[in-house]
Order: C-alpha cells, then sequence, then structure tokens
C-alpha cells in the first residue's frame, strides 16, 4: 500500500484542469515509461507544456510531485478522529477514520494503481512514503490523545488502524470495481478481530 498512491489519487482530482494537474500526470506518465531516476525536472515541464519555473512553483522537487497531497488524507483522518462518538473504542476510531478519509479515493482506483506501480519500481521513493506513513500514524495518535487517550493505547490504536488501512488498501487496488475501499478496510479489520478471538 502506498500513501504516495492515495495522495496522487487526491492530486488528480483537485489539479486536473490547471497546470499542477498537468505536472502531475506528465510525472506519472514518464515515471512509468522511464523510470523516476531518468525523469528530469525538465521532461515533466515539457510533457505538461508548462516551463521550469511553472513546475518550481508548485513543487520542490520531482519527488514531492508524487507526495504534495500528504497532508489532504492526514487532516481527513485527523479531523475525523476528532469528530468520533466520545466513548467509542480507540482502534474503532483510527479505523472508522481512515473509512471516512477514503471516500476521496473511491473514483481514482486507476491513477492508484498506476502510481503503486511507480513506487514499487523506485527504492527512493518508497523510503519517501515510508516517511509519509509515519507522519500520519503519528498524526493520528497525536489526534488520539487530544481525545483522552493514554500515550501507549494512542500509539497502539494508531498503527494497528493503519496496519488494517494499509493492507485494506493494498487489497482494493487488486479487487474488483464494486469492491469498494471502505469494504476493503472493514475486512481487514474483521480479520484481525477473528486473530485475537478467544476460543
Amino acid at each position: 500500500m502506498s500513501l504516495a498512491v492515495i495522495t496522487y489519487a487526491l492530486a488528480v482530482g483537485r489539479w486536473a484542469p490547471d497546470a499542477q494537474g498537468r505536472l502531475v500526470r506528465a510525472a506519472l506518465e514518464l515515471y512509468a515509461e522511464r523510470g523516476f531516476e531518468a525523469t528530469t525536472v525538465a521532461d515533466i515541464a515539457a510533457r505538461a507544456g508548462v516551463t521550469e519555473r511553472t513546475f518550481f512553483r508548485y513543487f520542490t522537487d520531482k519527488r514531492e510531485v508524487l507526495f504534495d497531497s500528504s497532508h489532504v488524507l492526514e487532516h481527513a483522518v485527523v479531523d475525523a478522529i476528532t469528530a468520533a462518538p466520545p466513548d467509542a473504542a480507540p482502534i474503532n476510531v483510527v479505523v472508522d477514520a481512515f473509512v471516512e478519509a477514503s471516500r476521496l479515493l473511491e473514483e481514482r482506483r486507476e491513477f492508484a494503481r498506476q502510481r503503486a506501480a511507480v513506487i514499487g519500481a523506485t527504492t527512493s521513493l518508497h523510503e519517501r512514503e515510508l516517511l509519509k506513513l509515519a507522519q500520519l500514524d503519528a498524526a493520528a495518535a497525536e489526534a488520539l490523545r487530544r481525545r483522552g487517550e493514554p500515550g501507549s493505547t494512542a500509539t497502539l490504536a494508531a498503527q494497528t488502524g493503519m496496519t488494517v488501512f494499509r493492507i485494506g488498501f493494498d487489497r482494493w487496488l487488486a479487487a474488483p470495481p464494486a469492491r469498494s475501499l471502505a469494504a476493503c478496510i472493514n475486512d481487514a479489520l474483521d480479520e484481525l478481530r477473528a486473530l485475537t478471538a478467544t476460543a
């Protein structure tokens, strides 16, 4: 599963009509065709029909084309955790927050699949993805602490919820079109509960 995949999908949905959207599309196409390392900012700008100066108005480097919108998912998850019922169990709060945030991605599965292939082929991008996932995990834990959960409980719930989300997301990428991301996330949670159920 890739947070980068997620952020690309969000970016395309918001930016498709303008220069920023064209840059995101062009970058994905070129990374798929040539590989990330062999693609330059000049290549991306030319494919998008803009100047390199325009590229740097939106992105600090060619990696950030893929990660620039990570804050969108983070804000959606944190907002959903904050708004959850006060008596809800921490793990349910986190997983439900990811389910709520998944609505941002439901119409963008093909973009996400293409993006996953690029990330999977590039070690430096995978490392960047792990950093972004760690930031999302920390933000979820902090949102739980603000709800009054003890530190260790907040950390455990956030990390467990993130794992459930990642498994659900991977399955969603491979699932038939009718299968929703929310359903894949909830299936992963059901499997976790089955693993921890007593006989």
